[in-house]
């Protein structure tokens, strides 16, 4: 953020110049004599003095000066503002709200697509996203990052509930908020998304951002593994799953589906206690070698249940294990996922996290979401998985 230093030193105008600076006139007379026919007496007036004028002048140039100089360093409580923000944020999209008293009425506030330069405006804002999109927001962290800066890290996931495929959106980013050192209020609110290059205001590329993200996906309305949406960039998200448990079987390729009915038959009844689970999804499909030569077909048990209360598998290929979760990488498409498009997410997935920096482990998983036998090909949802051997948000 840029910070403007009004100067000290005041420049001596060009025009007014000290008497020692003019040159001093040569003794020669330069009047010239008069035709005697022309001589008359006349009265010079006097010149009146400009001692007033520039006195006015100057005393003009100082109240200036005064007026814009930088205000005197105020003593703002910056952490007593960081932990405010911990408590107030979360209610940014509730029924409480934010409170507005810590905002001065001409707070600016920026995202690629939005702007507004008042309180009101800013308020409309948060408002019109509630009603529109039902906001998930999630504060990750707040620090101070100068010396009247405080920087958020947040993700937020809404849902446009007026399309009829009601689609998922998803922004992460972080929030420069600048506190104004004289109300020692909030007086800026800069949002930046992490899946855009040009955060300026108004953003192609962030209106593009928005409008890739409502196309059409078929989700069916069951349990997945439980989540968080910790990062997202243009062509990936990181997300922070909880423990899960699988049924599983050995499988003959990630895209493949040989194995499928014998894992579906275990959460149909066929299982020692003849016990039915309720279906999840995705079904997952998972790698643990580079070459993919070692393959699981793996199906999602409900989260209420554990190892202790499911019953036990009556055919000997058949296994459960619990996921110990942690951070994977996922990168969405549409279609069929054949192998080959599959391996090719994979690989450029794979090039990209190590590109940006990041450890992916060995191994992938494919996230297949629908029932390919009644779904059309250019709305299935399927995602390629890769886990990480790191993350940090900081």
């Amino acid at each position: 953020m840029a910070t403007s230093v009004f100067s000290g030193y005041i420049p001596r105008p060009a025009g007014l110049r000290s008497a020692t600076s003019f040159r001093k006139l040569p003794k020669t007379s330069f009047f010239l004599s008069l035709p005697k026919h022309t001589i008359k007496t006349q009265k010079i007036p006097l010149l009146k003095t400009t001692t007033p004028k520039k006195y006015k002048w100057v005393i003009r140039l100082r109240s200036t000066v005064e007026e814009q100089s930088p205000p005197k360093p105020s003593n703002v409580d910056v952490q007593n503002l960081v932990d405010f923000l911990y408590e107030d944020l979360p209610h940014l999209f509730d029924d409480q709200g934010i409170d507005r008293t810590v905002y001065d009425e001409r707070v600016k506030y920026r995202d690629p697509i939005t702007k507004h330069d008042s309180l009101s405006g800013y308020l409309f804002n948060i408002a019109m996203l509630r009603k529109l999109f039902t906001p998930d927001f999630q504060l990750h962290w707040v620090k101070q990052t100068g010396p009247y800066e405080i920087t958020t890290r947040w993700t937020m996931v809404m849902r446009f509930f007026l399309l009829p495929w009601k689609p998922e959106l998803v922004f992460t980013g972080t929030s420069v908020m600048s506190i104004n050192p004289e109300t020692k209020k909030f007086c800026s609110h800069v949002d930046y998304w992490d899946s855009m290059e040009n955060n300026d205001f108004f953003s192609v590329e962030g209106l593009l951002d928005v409008v890739k993200q409502l196309r059409i996906y078929k989700t069916p309305d069951l349990e997945t593994p439980k989540y968080q949406i910790l990062k997202r960039t243009a062509n990936y998200e990181v997300r922070k799953y909880d423990p899960f448990i699988v049924v599983e079987t050995d499988g003959d390729k990630l895209s493949g589906s040989r194995s499928f009915n014998s894992v579906a038959g275990y959460i149909f009844g066929k299982n020692y206690a003849m016990e039915k689970i309720p279906m999840t999804t995705p079904v997952f499909t998972q790698a643990f070698d580079p070459e993919i030569s070692k393959v699981s077909v793996q199906i999602v048990l409900p989260s209420e249940k554990d190892l202790n209360s499911l019953p036990a598998p009556n055919k000997a290929e058949i296994s459960l294990r619990k996921v110990e979760g942690g951070v994977a990488a996922v990168s969405k498409f549409s279609g069929k996922p054949t192998e080959d498009i599959t391996r090719e997410k994979e690989k450029g997935l794979r090039y990209t996290l190590i590109r940006d920096g990041l450890k992916p482990k060995v191994g992938c998983l494919l996230a297949r979401y629908n029932d390919p036998g009644r779904t059309w090909s250019f709305i299935m949802k399927n995602e390629v998985l890769i886990w990480l051997e790191e993350f940090s948000l900081d």
